[in-house]
């Protein structure tokens, strides 16, 4: 590539340098997935209902998913590694600022604001960088990259029930506070973007053989299949953020596991909400958009069909059902960036996504307070399966009438 280099290292080698990087970031980030066992002590605490304890976890991805518009704009202004720093540092001071919260409306906006707030300033960065540097097999790259999102509750949920346990809930926050605020600057140092003259040749090879275009996001707001691709992924991530804000409270409540093994059990979830994205994101880079979105709606209506079923002492069921609707939520985070890509080019990449990225905040604003209010006024967080298959249903039909090739 025109002699540059990445850390010394020839530009062609170099470049696989920013994906295990970016693994380790979104590990970081992806602790917001490990949310559900911070919610039953948090309840604890504050003498506090469902409802309430979502209220932070809400916020934190309504934030996160809003701010992503914004700074899709100003990566390519300021630069990744800038942009990354800012961010990790505003993450950090979210995590250990909401150590000291009083109350859950603090928290709500020391860790739903703030720290929401700056993932949603470093997520889209990686990302960015990545698929430039791979234009030709953006989708795999992209789900390899985002794996350490998914794969995070593996190592956070434990380690954040270890420090609960051993220091309390809110001197667990300042510690993982501490430990994101080291990793996320050092690990911010290296990124940049790839020369535009070293990438055109593969860039336009891949986007002539898909007859793409290079869309600013003016016009991808004027495109039908931007609206396609944005209820698609409020649907996708409107049940996977559910589930994920209730999978330790329905293994307690539904299931009758303990705290600790439900805590495993997000461990566990955890992997096949890594594994879904670089295996959506090779589905949609081989099959396109609309073949990769109707078979994630196919798995969340049977593993929700299979959660109806289930009952105390039917850890099989609720055990294949949650893999599933993780899996699913880790496919559509590849299938969005994937088809942004693929539908709208690689040019005004970021700005794009950030647009097409505020459908997780609405997701989430929808998912997590309806299973509260479902649990609060049932008694029983099973009742928010039912709307959860409606909705799915209109997506397949979304799907079909807009996303099609």
């Amino acid at each position: 590539m025109n002699g540059r280099k990445v850390l010394g290292i020839p530009a062609e080698k170099g470049r696989w340098v920013f994906v295990p990087l970016g693994v380790i970031i979104f590990m970081c980030l992806g602790t917001v997935y490990s949310w559900s066992v911070f919610r039953i002590p948090l309840e604890e605490l504050f003498n506090i209902g469902a409802t309430k304890s979502g209220l932070p976890y809400m916020l934190f991805l309504m934030f996160y998913a809003g701010i992503m518009p914004v700074s899709g704009k100003l990566i390519d202004k300021y630069g990744p590694r800038t942009m990354m720093i800012i961010g990790g540092i505003v993450v950090s001071s979210g995590w250990i600022l909401s150590g000291y919260a009083t109350n859950i409306n603090i928290m709500a906006i020391t860790y739903g604001v703030i720290a929401g707030g700056g993932v949603g300033i470093v997520y889209g960065v990686p990302l960015a960088v990545n698929s430039k540097w791979f234009p030709e097999k953006k989708g795999l790259i992209v789900g390899i990259t985002l794996f350490g999102f998914g794969l995070s509750p593996l190592v956070t949920s434990p380690l954040a029930r270890w420090f609960i346990d051993e220091l309390g809930v809110l001197s667990a926050f300042r510690v993982i506070g501490f430990i994101f605020l080291i990793i996320l600057v050092l690990l911010s140092l290296p990124f940049k973007f790839p020369d535009q003259n070293s990438m055109r040749t593969k860039a336009n090879v891949k986007n002539h053989s898909e007859g793409l275009s290079e869309i600013n996001t003016k016009q991808m707001l004027k495109n039908k299949k931007f609206y396609g691709l944005w209820l698609c992924f409020i649907i996708g991530t409107y049940s996977g953020l559910m589930v994920i804000g209730i999978t330790s409270a329905v293994g307690q409540e539904i299931i009758k596991l303990d705290y600790a093994t439900t805590a495993q059990m997000v461990s566990l979830f955890a992997i096949f909400n890594g594994i879904g994205r670089p295996l959506f994101g090779w589905i949609t880079d081989k099959y396109y958009p609309f073949i990769a979105s109707i078979i994630a709606f196919g798995l969340i209506i049977f593993a929700s069909c299979l959660m109806l079923m289930a009952k105390e002492g039917t850890i099989i069921l609720y055990t294949v059902s949650f893999a599933l609707l993780w899996l699913t939520l880790g496919g559509w985070l590849a299938i969005a960036p994937t088809a942004t890509a693929m539908y709208f080019g690689l040019k005004n990449y970021s700005s794009n996504y950030g647009f097409i990225f505020t459908a997780y905040g609405v997701g989430a604003v929808l998912g997590v307070s309806t299973s509260g209010i479902i649990r609060d006024i049932f008694g029983s967080y099973i009742i928010a399966f039912y709307p959860l298959i409606f909705l799915v249903i209109i997506g397949c039909l979304i799907a079909a009438f807009l996303l099609r090739k």
